[in-house]
């Protein structure tokens, strides 16, 4: 007989309630819980290998989360009609779960650990990724997997200068500021969001409220486990360990590791050094050293470094190259490096380099981006690639990797509040590629795409720079140092890495990463302060770089226009059969993209030539224009009558140019006045709204002559 499902429940500040389940699905996990909001339904299971692989010193946590199509009740688009890898969205919220959850298992448990998470069934309403954690830490809480403690992680947002947990689809449209926040029961633990120039306290006051809805969902799941009877974690093999040989590394390299540490050398110079260092240290064990012990040697070496370098740091104030600790590495930045491109920057910060490009496009350029809710359509591109010789290695290049994704998103996200609105008629691409990377390649690729972005004459009002910072602190005596523009190597031996992108005027993107229990609010607006000021001296050099948007495109860059029409205009500028439209592309050398938007089309032009673009463009003005008498036209003569000359004023619509109207001298024959093609001024007199003919004059726009009455009317044999 199956057991009875287990159930907990509990309401966010907004009154929804969510509710969380166990023991119904996946009972042959380690752990399987479904979270369920209104109709979005997420399972979420873990599994852990009961032994660690041999010769294994890392912990390999994967995270995989997936969103079924059949969740909303449709069929993939791919070729084979499935769901095939994880596309960026589901890639991010991966990131988003990993980072929360990897701190919570012990640094000694080294055993495979696989978490899943699949949205099987959406809601409109409903996002799932702020539940994506809260389903992934219940399933951990219901196994036997050793994890210290329970999280949970929730979005919080702004919306009409109102914080709202969870938002909804339709209220995240319309937000100011929007963050994920993931915590402990005490401790915050990752953050990650974005905001439209947010205040530094504005972001603090984001965080104490979302902890707050997060320490709700932790007391949910631990009612959860206590209810299913979860007592004690499983016990697990834990990797040798060798005091006596820790022993004798400290005492043979932990000056030396000082001396390398305090010499201020460059990134590969203090590599080279640490290395024979580590060389040298091997080789004293002598022959007779077993390999454990070499590989516990190399371990309690790496062990010694973080140690050395962090003290360095607290004691000392001085950072492995010399530094200040808030002093930023210098900068060196120009624009147009590259002639061909329609934008590009090279921005250089110490031995962190992006060369980055800007690509203007068509409607037809956008990018698809579907998720099992819905699909949509991105005008604004950014992808990052961080090849291997970027840091002096050889690896195999096998596609874009989940670390890009990640930082191409925070770059994207945080470029994305100043790019111009809908108007705007262009897709835009950015490309980062990073060509030397020693700390932040993100925050190079903001820098850099910003600078590209004014090149390419992208009309953005404001500069967007980013900083990455760091946080290094000590139990003992409480000491902390805040560490502006970090390297490398500090990123590593950190107990918080965050990084902070926007304008003078506001945060643009955070994302940071807390790995130290009972870090204060104080700390945490102090090292925020810092980021602040570190972000506006690399502003001020951008600016002296390049102070604003190019006032046009380069010449070689394809011209764009945009308009909007009346709805009911579109079917003539379509034409039946696409025949109008058509034409106007033939004839003018251009790509023209027509959307319907509520009561309005939109009309988006493009062309590789500045002449095309302004031909076509006044072709569908005129398709779309009313004529109004008393308005003046540029014609052309399209056929000759005895009694006057068809001119076609406006496209496909033609009117009668009499031979009374076409000179206030009496002419007695259209012989020799016009011939088909003649460009002629018009003005409209007249329409006749019951048969929809119009008249026109020619002679209205020209001096009466003195003393001259009209012309006695002339027969109008049509």
């Amino acid at each position: 007989m199956l057991s009875q499902p287990i159930q907990v429940s509990f309401k966010l500040p907004n009154g929804a309630e969510v509710f969380i389940e166990t023991g119904k699905l996946a009972r042959q996990a380690d752990g399987a819980v479904t979270v369920r909001q209104g109709n979005c339904i997420l399972l979420a299971t873990v599994v852990a290998n009961k032994e660690p692989k041999e010769g294994q010193d890392f912990f390999p946590l994967s995270v995989d989360y997936q969103e079924k199509f059949a969740s909303a009740g449709r069929i993939p688009g791919s070729f084979f009609k499935r769901e095939a890898r994880l596309n960026d969205y589901e890639i991010l919220t991966s990131r988003l779960i990993d980072r929360a959850l990897r701190p919570l298992f012990p640094e000694d448990y080294l055993c495979d650990v696989q978490v899943l998470i699949s949205l099987v069934s959406s809601d409109p309403e409903v996002m799932p990724d702020a539940l994506a954690c809260l389903a992934a830490s219940s399933a951990l809480a219901v196994s036997d997997i050793p994890v210290k403690e329970i999280i949970s992680e929730v979005r919080i947002a702004r919306v009409d200068g109102n914080f709202i947990v969870n938002p909804t689809r339709s209220e995240l449209e319309k937000c100011e500021m929007e963050f994920i926040i993931a915590a402990t029961e005490k401790n915050l633990m990752m953050v990650e969001g974005e905001a439209k120039e947010c205040s530094e306290e504005d972001l603090i006051n984001a965080l104490q409220l979302a902890h707050d809805a997060i320490r709700v969902q932790i007391k949910a799941q631990e009612e959860l486990r206590n209810k299913k009877g979860v007592t004690a974690k499983r016990d697990y093999k834990k990797p040798p360990q060798d005091e006596a040989v820790q022993q004798k590394v400290y005492a043979f390299a932990k000056d030396r590791v000082y001396e390398i540490s305090k010499s201020a050398s460059a990134k590969n110079e203090r590599t080279d050094a640490y290395s024979k260092l580590k060389d040298e240290l091997i080789a004293s064990l002598g022959e007779e050293a077993t390999d454990l012990e070499k590989k516990l040697t190399k371990k309690y070496y790496e062990d010694l470094k973080w140690e050395v370098v962090r003290n360095m740091i607290l004691d000392d104030r001085t950072r492995l190259d010399g530094r200040k600790l808030d002093e930023v590495r210098p900068l060196a930045m120009e624009i147009e490096p590259l002639p061909a491109p329609h934008g590009s920057a090279l921005f250089t910060r110490g031995e962190t380099q992006s060369l980055t490009t800007v690509t203007l496009g068509t409607a037809l350029d956008q990018l698809l981006i579907e998720s099992a809710a819905k699909s949509d359509y991105s005008k604004f591109i950014l992808h990052y690639n961080f090849p291997p010789f970027s840091t002096g290695e050889v690896k195999m290049m096998r596609g874009v990797g989940r670390r890009e994704v990640g930082h191409g998103n925070l770059a994207m996200r945080s470029l994305k509040q100043m790019m111009p609105g809908s108007e705007y008629a262009y897709t835009t691409r950015i490309v980062s590629d990073i060509l030397e990377s020693n700390g932040s390649s993100s925050m190079a690729t903001v820098c850099a795409g910003s600078l590209a972005l004014m090149d390419a004459g992208v009309p953005i009002q404001k500069h967007v720079s980013g900083v990455a910072m760091g946080l290094i602190t000590r139990a003992d005596d409480g000491k902390y140092a805040i560490l502006t523009d970090i390297l490398g190597d500090e990123d590593h031996l950190g107990d918080m890495d965050f990084k902070v992108t926007g304008t003078r005027d506001g945060i643009c993107g955070v994302q940071m990463d807390i790995k130290v229990d009972g870090l204060s609010m104080e700390v945490m607006r102090e090292a925020l302060e810092q980021a602040r000021k570190g972000r506006l001296h690399i502003l001020n050099a951008m600016y002296e770089c390049i102070a604003e948007a190019r006032p046009e495109v380069k010449p070689h860059t394809p011209r764009m226009e945009k308009l909007f029409i009346d709805k009911e205009f579109i079917g003539a500028v379509i034409g039946p059969g696409g025949k109008v439209i058509q034409e106007i592309q033939r004839e003018t050398g251009t790509t023209i993209n027509i959307e319907e938007i509520g009561n309005y089309g939109e009309v988006s032009i493009f062309s590789p030539v500045k002449e095309g673009l302004e031909k076509a463009l006044a072709w569908v003005k005129g398709l779309v224009a009313v004529p109004e008498v008393g308005s003046v036209y540029e014609a052309t003569v399209k056929g000759i009558k005895e009694f006057g000359a068809f001119v076609e004023f406006l496209p496909k619509k033609e009117g009668l140019l009499h031979i009374s109207e076409i000179s206030w001298k009496r002419l007695e024959t259209m012989d020799g006045i016009f011939k088909e093609g003649d460009k002629v001024k018009v003005k409209l007199i007249g329409i006749d709204h019951k048969t929809g003919k119009f008249k026109l004059s020619r002679k209205a726009l020209m001096p009466r002559p003195e003393g001259r009455q009209d012309a006695p009317p002339q027969n109008e044999n049509q």
